[in-house]
């Protein structure tokens, strides 16, 4: 299974140009916001989860954050990213790996995940996920995620669909909520997915 999810990620990056990905943002705006809004040093640790050849990074090393890390499945993502930045990819640590089956060596003041929980559809992929976020968090945690409103199926793959009581129950255990939002994401192609942006800052042990 992990080798299929592999492949079928390898072959979308491939294949497809970044104008054919539904996903796109060419300036992820909302990100960025929630980011800014932790107030968080520029040496702060920050990990795009699930971010392949998001243009998040270019922007968070624009405005001058020099610890980020970007992980994803798909290694043909990362080298699409990498290319694109060209030496400043050297700034970045690049991480290839499923998020269910990674293992952080430190821990990021900000883990910042859009568009990648709602493809964790079994309560074991919900529950990893959840396991390594607790113990690679110190701070904040950033999801975008589908809405109620949003797409059932992305990239030939179903996926889950949140209301903001319900992604909230999910971090109930070790996070408290900031705050949540609506957006309407415009894909290359003009077509409409709405998401559920939300902000969480981990408890400490005495609040938990």
């Amino acid at each position: 299974m992990k080798e299929n999810k592999k492949a079928h990620w390898d072959q979308v990056y491939r294949n497809k140009t970044e104008e054919q990905l539904s996903w796109t943002q060419f300036i992820p705006r909302t990100s960025l916001n929630f980011i800014n809004s932790c107030n968080v040093s520029r040496n702060a640790r920050i990990i795009d989860v699930g971010g392949g050849d998001s243009n998040l990074v270019d922007f968070l090393l624009a405005d001058g954050y020099r610890n980020i890390t970007v992980l994803d499945i798909s290694e043909a993502a990362l080298e699409k990213a990498k290319k694109r930045l060209g030496r400043k990819c050297k700034q970045v640590k690049w991480i290839v790996s499923d998020v269910t089956e990674f293992q952080p060596a430190n821990q990021y003041d900000i883990w910042h995940d859009r568009a990648t929980f709602h493809f964790l559809t079994t309560q074991h992929q919900v529950s990893a996920y959840l396991h390594i976020a607790a113990g690679a968090i110190a701070n904040y945690m950033i999801i975008g995620t589908f809405s109620e409103n949003g797409p059932q199926q992305c990239s030939g793959l179903p996926v889950k669909q949140y209301s903001e009581k319900e992604l909230q129950s999910r971090f109930d255990n070790g996070f408290r909520k900031i705050r949540c939002v609506n957006e309407d994401h415009l894909t290359p192609s003009q077509t409409k997915q709405n998401f559920l942006f939300c902000s969480f800052q981990k408890l400490s042990v005495s609040q938990v």
